[in-house]
């Protein structure tokens, strides 16, 4: 434990901060299933609004440095190589 007393306000300070970026780190997580779920159950639209979202949260996290931008944007390719995949898969069953 901290003796001195800006060692003890480092210590609330980085507590706070570890709570909020684990709550972020959650919610983007928290995300990303839900747009492997619209994925799996082959739901073009709901997956293009989960990534939307998805997105944001990624880019929000990578902007404060809560998450490194590099993952942000592997995240971000990953989800998009979902949708191409979906969009493939449903003009191919959909004969023109």
């Amino acid at each position: 434990m901290p003796h001195s007393r800006n060692a003890k306000k480092r210590l609330r300070q980085n507590l706070k901060r570890r709570a909020r970026n684990r709550s972020v780190k959650h919610s983007i997580k928290t995300q990303i299933k839900k747009a492997l779920a619209a994925y799996k159950a082959g739901n073009l639209e709901a997956l293009r609004k989960e990534i939307s979202l998805a997105f944001k949260k990624l880019d929000r996290a990578a902007c404060k440095r809560i998450v490194h931008p590099n993952y942000a944007a592997r995240k971000k390719s990953q989800l998009s190589g979902l949708v191409v995949k979906l969009e493939r898969s449903t003009a191919a069953q959909t004969p023109a």
